[in-house]
């Protein structure tokens, strides 16, 4: 398989700091963010409003690539799972997939509603979320 490189888009800008301080999920406890964009990719937000739901990729720069299978929640009563079946962020890629509303847009900068990223953390691409019309 050929290799690919990713460029990061931006960055998180969080309160979050520390892995063992990030809930895992976003109703958790997560805070309130900013999504920090590279001045070239401003005109990418042409079109992104408040209110808004949206998809972010982070890259998890802290992740430990060389799992493949985990306890889920840390849980060591829960059977060892392969990454694939969890929400791990210790995985071969780490690619984390973040769903949240944008509470605001500034410039480059974007205010998104419970993100549990921590500082830093780079952002790949955003897309909007599309519901069924079923």
């Amino acid at each position: 398989m050929a290799d690919f490189a990713l460029r990061p888009v931006g960055r998180v800008e969080s309160t979050l700091v520390a892995l063992d301080e990030a809930p895992r999920q976003p109703d958790e406890g997560a805070p309130d963010a900013w999504l920090v964009f590279e001045d070239a990719f401003t005109p990418a937000l042409d079109g992104l409003t408040a209110g808004a739901d949206v998809l972010v990729l982070t890259w998890l720069d802290r992740a430990d690539r060389d799992t493949v299978a985990v306890h889920p929640r840390d849980d060591l009563a829960r059977p060892l799972t392969g990454v694939f079946a969890t929400r791990s962020s210790d995985r071969p890629n780490p690619i984390g997939l973040h769903e949240v509303r944008v509470l605001a847009v500034d410039g480059a900068r974007v205010h998104v509603r419970e993100l549990e990223a921590i500082d830093g953390t780079p952002i790949l691409d955003v897309k909007p979320v599309l519901r069924s019309r079923r």
